[in-house]
């Protein structure tokens, strides 16, 4: 069950604390997009976002791992001037093993942050990096993570039953 548990649960990427990420020897930060970094029918990236990473950027690679399609991720990675990987198969780690080896990372320096448990959290888990759950931007997702979300709900109601997460619960 703790494959599903994420290392740290915040309520966006604008309530990370990136100097204790640095301070833990991460140099890499992966961003899922849809719901993480911008809205599902947003072509753009949300200007505060856009300031966040670049302010990042001066501290941490700054990467996108998607699902997505490459038409979807591009308007994102050119917009911002970083690279990433479209239809990275999470939960499956595909798309963080070909980031990993195209930079040249450790997984000790890499984190993956993202809105969804059985997609973001399980793919960084099972990759053995750490990983940072943030609530979703917004309600509207692709149909997929429609089936997704009641997973992921099965999976939060099994764990407050537990006492060991609770949606709404952040912490580092």
């Amino acid at each position: 069950m703790g494959k599903f548990l994420p290392t740290m649960y915040k309520k966006s990427i604008f309530d990370i604390n990136y100097s204790l990420l640095k301070e833990k020897g991460i140099r890499c930060l992966v961003f899922d997009l849809d719901n993480t970094l911008g809205l599902i029918d947003h072509k753009k990236c949300p200007r505060k976002t856009k300031k966040l990473l670049h302010e990042l950027q001066n501290d941490f690679l700054i990467l996108i791992s998607s699902n997505n399609t490459k038409k979807r991720l591009k308007p994102y990675l050119q917009e911002l001037g970083i690279g990433g990987v479209a239809f990275s198969f999470k939960p499956l780690t595909f798309g963080l093993q070909k980031i990993k080896k195209r930079y040249h990372l450790k997984k000790k320096e890499m984190v993956i942050i993202g809105d969804q448990i059985v997609t973001d959290i399980l793919a960084g888990n099972r990759f053995r990096i750490m990983t940072i759950l943030v609530d979703p931007m917004g309600e509207k997702d692709l149909k997929i993570t429609g089936v997704n979300r009641k997973i992921e709900a099965r999976i939060v109601k099994r764990y407050e039953k537990y006492g060991i997460f609770e949606r709404g619960k952040y912490y580092e």
